[in-house]
Order: structure tokens, then C-alpha cells, then sequence
């Protein structure tokens, strides 16, 4: 679903949708990695290769690219995830590295029942039409919208 920042804290979030069902995954992040995120998701193409870049091109160059991230546990909070490579490598990772990495390479990116039944956050579609009918609210209202009269 994109980055989002939870109030008050402004703690970055990458907020993860259950395709074919109502399941979200938030997953905390830091302020690195969000922006890492978003970047890929906007296509925004920086001058130098950022880490993100790097890698996939790395693995790219080799002829070992990335065919899926998986977020494979939840232990006190905090998530674990692996990257899985074309030659069947496993490398362990964090998954804000790992999702952005994958929008980079154009990835699956796949979850654990158990993760989604321990962290997962059930909303139904109504509700969900509601809060994205907000959400485009939010992104086209200004502060002169509430100006009294």
C-alpha cells in the first residue's frame, strides 16, 4: 500500500495489503528506508545509485536477481524477512531492505499465515472504501477549505 506515518510519533510505516483478502501488515521502519520505499514507488531515479539501487544492480550484473521476499516471522515486534534469489540462495533481511528492494526489481513480495494471523490487522472492504474515500479527502483538502465565513 505505500509508507505512512503514524501519529504522534512520526514513526514511519510501510503498510502491507493481503492481496485477495482484508488482512493489512504494518510494519515499523526507520526514516531511511521509508524514503528508500516511497523513491521506488514514485520512480523517482536519483543521480547515484542509492544502496537499494546498488544492490539490485548487483544482482542484476551477476545473473542472480531477486525472485521473491518473503516476511517469514515476528518475534516481540519486530519482523524478519529473506530474500530469495534465482539460484535458490536465502539471505536473511530486514524486510524494510527487502521491500524496497523488491520494488526495484519488480518482486513478489509474500507473507507468513502465521505472521499475517499474529500482526495482521483486519479491515473490511466497506471500511476500507471509507477510509481511502478519507485518505483522497485529505490529499486535496487545504487549510482555506476551513476558513470561516
Amino acid at each position: 500500500m505505500g509508507v505512512r506515518v503514524e501519529m504522534p510519533t512520526n514513526q514511519p510505516i510501510v503498510l502491507l495489503r493481503e492481496v485477495g483478502g482484508e488482512r493489512y501488515l504494518p510494519i515499523w521502519i526507520g526514516a531511511v528506508e521509508a524514503t528508500a520505499i516511497a523513491f521506488a514507488q514514485q520512480g523517482v531515479v536519483p543521480p547515484r545509485p542509492l544502496t537499494h539501487d546498488l544492490l539490485r544492480d548487483v544482482l542484476e550484473a551477476t545473473g542472480n536477481g531477486l525472485t521473491e521476499v518473503r516476511i517469514t516471522d515476528v518475534k516481540d515486534g519486530i519482523f524478519f524477512a529473506t530474500l530469495v534469489l534465482a539460484s535458490g540462495a536465502e539471505v536473511s533481511a530486514r524486510p524494510s531492505d527487502s521491500i524496497a528492494l523488491a520494488l526495484r526489481t519488480g518482486s513478489r513480495i509474500v507473507c507468513a499465515e502465521a505472521v499475517l494471523d499474529e500482526a495482521g490487522l483486519a479491515v473490511p472492504a466497506e471500511q476500507e472504501d471509507e477510509v481511502e474515500k478519507f485518505r483522497e479527502f485529505l490529499d486535496h483538502v487545504s487549510p482555506e477549505d476551513f476558513e470561516s465565513r
